[in-house]
């Protein structure tokens, strides 16, 4: 079997996630992303907004992801087929972020005068088990969980060039209504992730991204049903500012290397509408 719809969330690979923006502005993205596991496919439609804000004297940022999606497929575990036919409202996600070093809270007009160097930063986010959900199906497009995802990360600028390193843990509630009745529970995951970011004259800029995955073996009922993961991922991210207050984003990762059988290939296309803040 490929993969679960959380899973998918879990394993993105965000490049810019520690930077600096002006307080007051406020983003709007909408796009669609696939991702494919074998024969399965996920297909799914999600708006995003965020605010920044001042964390004591640090820029930060709230966001809520409201996604939708469509699951489909036909595969075998043993003996056994197994049909995955699912649409629906998936499990939104609310992600706090607050830098702790070097990206002060300023204003648009002082943020024309700001230069990046070392940036530290921490995030939590945290989904919500809105998602549709039915018992008797093994794969769904809402998990009837909810996950945690602390994390810890910094940027370096050197001339047009951002390096990024983070590392969070993804730790999951547990599943009380899985398969009828039966309680699905997982051990965190761990990861670390690096993007190499060029910076063009015009804002535009492009990424090399990476992150690796251990851990999350799973249990039913206290029974472990496959092994822990071991997982690499390689992807890239390439953003256009179109004027001064739109943008297109290009998202594409792939699964390298995984021990457990649950690599998939992801693609995605966002648009980014950006206001306040004296803009």
């Amino acid at each position: 079997m490929g993969f679960f719809y959380q899973q998918a969330s879990a394993q993105e690979i965000e490049a810019r996630a520690y930077s600096n923006a002006p307080i007051g502005i406020n983003f709007v993205s909408g796009g669609i992303a696939q991702a494919k596991s074998g024969s399965y496919t996920l297909v799914t439609e999600a708006v995003n907004m965020t605010r920044i804000i001042d964390v004591f004297g640090q820029s930060g940022r709230i966001s809520l992801l409201l996604p939708y999606a469509q699951l489909s497929g036909t595969g075998s575990t043993g003996s056994s087929n197994m049909n995955a036919s699912a649409e629906g409202l998936s499990d939104p996600v609310v992600k706090i972020s607050a830098n702790l070093y070097g990206a002060p809270a300023l204003s648009l007009d002082e943020f024309k005068y700001y230069q990046q160097d070392l940036i530290i930063g921490a995030s939590l986010a945290a989904s919500v088990p809105w998602g549709k959900y039915n018992s008797e199906q093994m794969l769904n497009v809402g998990a009837n969980r909810s996950l945690f995802q602390p994390a810890f990360g910094a940027s370096q600028a050197i001339g047009p060039w951002r390096l990024e390193l983070a590392g969070m843990a993804t730790i999951y509630t547990s599943n009380t209504n899985f398969l009828g009745g039966n309680t699905l529970s997982q051990n965190p995951i761990y990861s670390t992730e690096g993007h190499v970011i060029y910076y063009f004259p015009n804002t535009a800029y492009i990424s090399a991204d990476a992150t690796y995955f251990m851990g999350g073996q799973k249990y039913v009922n206290g029974t472990a049903i496959n092994g822990s993961q071991e997982n690499w991922r390689f992807g890239s991210t390439l953003s256009y500012p179109i004027n001064k207050q739109n943008s297109i984003r290009l998202t594409g990762s792939k699964g390298v290397y995984s021990n457990t059988n649950t690599n998939y290939e992801a693609l995605g296309i966002s648009w980014q509408y950006r206001w306040g803040g004296g803009l």
